[in-house]
């Protein structure tokens, strides 16, 4: 499909004045073309089919080249996939547009379009959205269709209740000039003079815009009418796009329309934004020898400038001259210096970033790790599993198998879970290979991921650092790709398309790239555990922990037995000595709760009334950011907030509690019974602000805090030597969820904060408590026992052929209309259920049936593991499902809850 050719120009004839025609040369290129869903009435059934473009004389356009071109009447982004010699079959070529400009020279190379195309098959997307996720945000930059409310809009909206209740009798007589042949605006003027006398004139205009409203349409609209206008109003801006309102409310695009014809609302393109380099002003010096022409604080200026390399940026010389403007415009005047503007390179900006190691040489490696380095350095392509318990060394072989690659001229590309494990691997990435090092992930601005994607494109020796989207980093020459943490969900995108895992995407990457896959876990996904055992993938292990460090002992504390022995606090015993033992001993600790918040929901003792989320069938959960601050009510699935009442809104009972504890309530217990304790809370809710991690995480390992509270953040990889203690307040909350995952994921989670404690030289101890001890995830934990847990988790995997040993695909629909989204999940599956080779499960309402005021269904594809099946034509599902049910089709899925 994306053959290269260098085509012959097609020759138009242009009318000139008298009638004569000439022949004037063009070039044409077929471009995919980022068709944003609200210009799709612009495009063909097939939204996502190349299209052909001119190409102006003055611009150089090649197969690979990011452009901006015309669609509709909205300029979007798109990619040059070929040059053609003569417009396709049956497209006119006086319908033909011309390319407005291109946005990036030369973008990709062979190996990156043919991952681009195994993507879209294997997850059953377009093409043109796998190619949006594994860009930079706005690169492909296109327009919108967006509506907002027009001042009488707002006052409809805002007044409407008071108005309607206020002026019944106005109504009545309105409707009633109307019944007498009168005219909408005869109404209105003959209305003007009863109202003008009795209310102000803004009270005046909405009245009118409500008649307006409420007599020109019919009555079974005013509902979907109201639902727009009070989303509108109730966004700042009164402003959406299209595209949000559609999926909002039902029958939104016919509602709009009408709104906007009774001038409530309007609608407008919204301009693309596209991300551009920053051009910031450079000052070039370029005499060395001064003549008596200048002044005595110019000659400072130019001596500044001569020992900085004759190159500075305007700002930074301005600033540390205190020179004015002036004196720097006289000096380019006479010739001294020459002022032009230059990109600046936006990249991850922290005045901290080093602060957690320094400066870093290569360690002396153990024997099993000498063994894992030699095998990696030997491979020269391949899938290598390192399962190393722990505290093994594995990052230290991960540096030591770069290190000869970046001598050598190629690349490596390394991915982690989260965004709070790049500080602390990305200084010590650096300590070692200095500037060579660079971070992408989505907590960058879009300008720091635009610049850092370019930099990787410059075919310099490097290495790059982030979660799951740097997969599609456009490194050339790369050398080897490690996932570390490889067992984590994190990596796996459950939403938008396409419903990647980073960990497949890396194995198609690293047969294309002719490189090294190196997956590294303590745990072990079961995935890739078979693998190796099926000899897929090269299995390597650190079974020790480095300097044959033990390690820690993992308590298990049964509960039931404090509360029978009359122990109500969240601390066990055993749990609060330790933490006595840890203050008086100036030690640090980690404590761990698997939920933030609060408390996981509040209901009244009186009646038992819950508070749930008007949006979703979820319970609410208590947030208090600190003493004295408002008590909040929050949805985790939507965010939807809400202040906490003081009384029950069902029976107006006092007696409200919360129940299930989080963060902020394990927070609040520890200041009550260890006030000299100084706490860190590290979740969610504490580090979504830009450089959060790296702050928090600085702040304890400077010992500014004595415990570090946090969610499963925790537990992925951080590398805290003077943690001793760790402590798991409540482990029961994993175990018990409807997934067939949730024993292997409790155990790796469990296993993987229990493997924080004893990593320096101090011991570590583990304290977990639990209501089941009994627990096989629990007794496993206890042991360190990976392989006795993978053996039972896989014998009762087998038996119901779930993976690894058989292949799941989820259909996720969902509607803001719950008969429509049921209807349209029967169906499907009555349509799915005609294939061979699979078994179809559901459909089923979701776990959480509505999330964001949509309604939720599932239908389960469940077939052997060799391959994916012969299904029917997705294509064909796609067209039976309803344009208002949103279909997502979610290959291997790792949540199916």
């Amino acid at each position: 499909m994306y053959t290269t050719s260098i085509a012959s120009p097609t020759k138009l004839k242009v009318a000139e004045v008298g009638g004569r025609y000439h022949s004037v040369t063009q070039r044409l290129v077929e471009v995919l073309v980022d068709i944003p869903p609200e210009l799709v009435e612009f495009a063909t059934k097939d939204g996502h089919k190349l299209y052909p473009y001119f190409i102006p004389t003055e611009l150089d356009i090649q197969p690979g080249d990011i452009l901006s071109v015309p669609f509709g009447a909205s300029v979007v982004g798109g990619i040059a996939i070929r040059l053609i010699n003569n417009p396709p079959l049956g497209i006119e070529t006086n319908k033909i547009k011309q390319v407005e400009d291109v946005v990036h020279k030369h973008f990709f190379q062979e190996s990156y379009w043919k991952l681009m195309e195994r993507v879209s098959q294997y997850y059953y997307t377009p093409l043109i959205q796998v190619i949006r996720a594994a860009l930079p945000p706005k690169l492909l930059a296109k327009s919108q269709r967006r509506v907002r409310l027009t001042v009488a809009g707002a006052a409809v909206s805002t007044l409407t209740n008071s108005v309607e209740e206020q002026s019944q009798p106005l109504f009545q007589k309105f409707s009633q000039a109307k019944k007498k042949g009168f005219s909408l605006e005869s109404c209105i003027v003959l209305l003007l003079f009863y109202l003008q006398n009795l209310i102000d004139s803004e009270y005046l205009i909405s009245i009118f815009c409500l008649l307006i409203f409420r007599n020109s349409t019919k009555q079974i609209h005013n509902v979907t009418f109201n639902k727009i206008l009070r989303i509108l109003l109730l966004q700042t801006e009164g402003d959406y796009s299209l595209v949000f309102l559609q999926r909002q409310v039902q029958g939104a695009t016919r509602a709009v329309r009408e709104l906007a014809k009774l001038g409530l609302v309007e609608k407008y393109i919204e301009q693309a934004r596209s991300v551009r380099p920053k051009l910031q002003k450079a000052v070039i010096l370029t005499a060395y020898s001064f003549a008596g022409d200048i002044t005595t604080r110019q000659r400072e200026v130019l001596e500044v400038l001569r020992r900085r390399g004759g190159e500075m940026w305007l700002a930074e010389l301005l600033q540390i001259t205190g020179a004015a403007a002036t004196t720097i415009k006289s000096l380019s005047n006479k010739g001294y210096i020459v002022i032009e503007e230059r990109e600046l390179l936006r990249s991850e900006s922290d005045e901290n970033a080093g602060s957690l190691t320094g400066t870093d040489t290569a360690k002396t490696l153990t024997y099993d790790q000498t063994q894992a380095l030699s095998k990696i350095r030997e491979s020269q392509t391949g899938t290598i599993l390192l399962h190393g318990v722990t505290g093994s060394g594995k990052t230290e072989v991960y540096l030591q198998a770069i290190a000869p690659l970046l001598e050598s001229g190629k690349s490596a590309l390394v991915l982690v879970p989260e965004i709070g494990l790049t500080p602390q691997l990305t200084d010590r990435f650096r300590a070692r290979f200095g500037s060579k090092v660079s971070v992408y992930h989505s907590g960058l601005s879009d300008g720091e991921r635009y610049d850092t994607w370019r930099q990787m494109l410059n075919k310099e020796p490097q290495v790059v650092i982030g979660t799951r989207s740097a997969i599609f980093a456009p490194l050339s020459n790369l050398g080897l790709i490690i996932l570390d943490e490889e067992h984590d969900s994190s990596f796996k995108q459950d939403s938008p398309i396409p419903t990647y895992h980073a960990r497949t995407v890396a194995t198609w990457r690293a047969e294309l790239e002719n490189c090294v896959l190196v997956l590294g876990s303590a745990t072990p996904a079961l995935e890739t555990l078979i693998a190796s055992q099926q000899q897929k993938t090269l299995y390597l292990s650190l079974p020790e922990r480095v300097n044959s460090r033990p390690l820690p002992p993992v308590e298990i504390i049964d509960m039931r037995s404090e509360l029978q022995q009359g122990n109500k606090s969240m601390f066990s015993r055993t749990l609060r000595d330790a933490l006595i033992q840890l203050q008086e001993k100036k030690q640090q600790g980690i404590l761990f709760i698997h939920r933030r918040g609060h408390s996981t929901f509040v209901s009244c003792r009186s009646c038992g009334y819950v508070v749930e989320c008007p949006h979703c069938d979820v319970s609410l959960s208590y947030h208090q950011t600190e003493y004295g601050a408002p008590q909040l009510l929050r949805c985790h699935y939507c965010n939807y907030v809400t202040p906490h009442a003081r009384s029950c809104p069902q029976c107006d009972s006092p007696k409200f509690k919360f129940f299930g504890s989080g963060t902020q309530k394990v927070a609040q217990e520890l200041a009550r019974e260890f006030p000299e304790l100084r706490v860190i809370r590290f979740d969610s809710d504490t580090t979504s602000n830009k450089g959060a991690h790296r702050n928090l995480l600085t702040q304890f390992i400077n010992g500014e805090a004595d415990i570090l509270l946090g969610t499963q953040m925790l537990t992925k990889g951080l590398d805290l030597p003077q943690v001793t203690l760790v402590g798991v307040v409540a482990a029961d909350g994993l175990l018990h969820l409807s997934d067939y995952r949730a024993s292997e994921r409790a155990f790796q989670t469990l296993t993987q904060v229990a493997g924080r404690a004893g990593r320096g030289e101090e011991p570590g101890r583990v304290i977990l408590q639990t209501y089941t001890p009994e627990h096989p995830v629990i007794e496993a934990v206890r042991g360190h026992d990976y392989k006795t847990f993978t053996a039972i988790e896989l014998e009762q995997r087998q038996a119901l052929n779930y993976p690894p040993f058989g292949r799941l695909i989820l259909l996720r629909l969902s509607s803001v209309d719950a008969v429509q989204v049921a209807n349209a999940s029967e169906i499907i599956a009555a349509f799915l259920r005609g294939g061979e080779g699979y078994e179809i499960l559901g459909p089923a309402p979701a776990s959480i049936m509505r999330v964001a005021n949509r309604y939720r269904w599932q239908i389960m594809v469940k077939f052997p593991p060799n391959a994916l099946p012969q299904l029917p034509n997705w294509d064909e599902v796609r067209e039976i499902c309803p344009d208002s049910v949103s279909l997502t089709i979610d290959v291997d899925p790792l949540n199916i809850m």
